[in-house]
């Protein structure tokens, strides 16, 4: 049985306000064309299908048809998991449909545990694999606060409450194993940090509790798990070096830093075992560069940039000493007429702190959220205990905000 791991599509995302709506149209299909050349069985999707909760028509549409169109694909089950951008109830609101086309949709945990749990049959009806569809772990479904915790103490429930989760739902799936005499694999997902995970600064990867906290370390998944499929991180990376657990990254960079940085999916195959895992490629469906240096040297990068006759969009970073007068307009003159775009221009020449102005015309749809509040808590030399327990609230907050549909 062939598996193709993918996660973090962030549909709708913008990258500076510029829509990528033609790469999301481009990387789903080229993923179909892979799941139907390379005859894949089943797809997961670890989480962050969409960049919010209310995601546009647009993002709406292009899901929906993709689901519709991997019908033709040869593919017999997809399984999907909510993320930390997503609304769980607006996932799971077309489940039951979706599950007559073998297409499996966890949202969020509740009670019933056994929906975290999917049988995988093959043509024959032989069970081929059991799925442990662990969505992403919400702080209120884990734990329970108590008056006075420190950022440590509520960091250790936590952590003890996305372990317990794993361990129950693995427990109840090699119940099903023993009570069916199956000689199967189990895979979980999972949308979480594990510790020692890297990331990029501006990759769009949003704390999910506060700081460090619930960073999970590997330790906590049960060695009965064959393989992790999990989302959330955008570079693809093993956790703790383990080959069998995996982050498979975004498909897209979502950020200038990420630009260079090999994109990809992974495929599993499997029998009673795990028999190979292999990353393949994404495609680079539009070129990012981040050009640096005075103003001389940024006009010769992007004179040499034109000459390439492609698409290329630019973060540009002004180093120089020289106050230059109308920088902005000197470097968009630069790219008139060709097939470069500036998306963002800095000017560290007139930086005189981390919370200046990036440039002289940056805007609050040029910074996240998360940006401002932490710039706010820079300027006001908030740190320390109070600066967790502030993120904590500010988190609390958001997910409240972004989840007010679940009631």
């Amino acid at each position: 049985m062939k598996l193709l791991h993918t996660s973090d599509w962030h549909l709708g995302r913008a990258l500076y306000g510029r829509k990528r709506n033609d790469e999301f149209s481009q990387f789903l299909d080229w993923l179909l064309d892979t799941i139907s050349s390379r005859a894949i069985d089943v797809l997961l999707i670890a989480g962050d299908i969409f960049d919010t909760t209310t995601p546009s028509n647009w993002a709406q549409n292009l899901y929906y048809q993709f689901l519709t169109r991997i019908q033709q694909t040869g593919c017999r089950h997809v399984v999907i998991t909510a993320g930390n951008h997503d609304s769980a109830s607006f996932l799971e609101a077309p489940a039951g449909i979706l599950k007559t086309m073998n297409i499996h949709v966890i949202g969020s945990i509740d009670d019933n545990i056994h929906k975290e749990i999917i049988t995988i049959k093959g043509t024959d009806e032989t069970p081929q694999l059991i799925i442990c569809a662990v969505p992403y772990l919400r702080e209120r479904d884990i734990r329970s606060a108590s008056p006075g915790e420190t950022v440590d103490e509520k960091s250790a429930k936590l952590i003890q409450g996305i372990q317990n989760h794993y361990d129950e739902v693995v427990s109840h799936a090699l119940q099903l194993k023993t009570v069916q005499r199956l000689h199967v694999p189990i895979i979980a997902l999972g949308h979480l940090f594990a510790a020692g995970g890297q990331s990029v600064k501006g990759d769009g990867v949003r704390e999910l509790y506060v700081g460090s906290l619930a960073h999970v370390p590997a330790s906590i998944f049960p060695d009965e798990i064959d393989y992790l499929a999990l989302g959330h991180l955008h570079s693809s990376q093993r956790v703790a070096g383990d080959e069998s657990r995996r982050y498979c990254g975004s498909p897209l960079p979502v950020s200038f830093a990420e630009g260079k940085k090999a994109k990809s999916v992974i495929q599993i195959e499997c029998t009673s075992n795990i028999e190979s895992i292999a990353e393949l490629e994404v495609p680079c469906f539009q070129r990012l560069e981040s050009l640096e240096g005075d103003l001389q040297q940024l006009l010769e990068k992007m004179t040499h940039l034109r000459a390439q006759n492609c698409s290329i969009w630019l973060e540009i970073k002004y180093t120089g000493e020289e106050l230059i007068p109308h920088l902005q307009e000197t470097l968009r003159e630069a790219v008139a007429g060709s097939k470069l775009e500036i998306l963002r221009i800095l000017n560290t020449r007139i930086i005189n702190s981390v919370l200046s102005s990036e440039t002289s015309q940056e805007t609050l749809e040029e910074l996240s959220v998360e940006e401002v509040f932490a710039r706010c808590l820079a300027q006001n030399d908030i740190s320390g205990e109070q600066q967790n327990e502030l993120t904590l609230r500010f988190n609390q907050a958001m997910e409240a905000l972004q989840q007010n549909d679940q009631g």
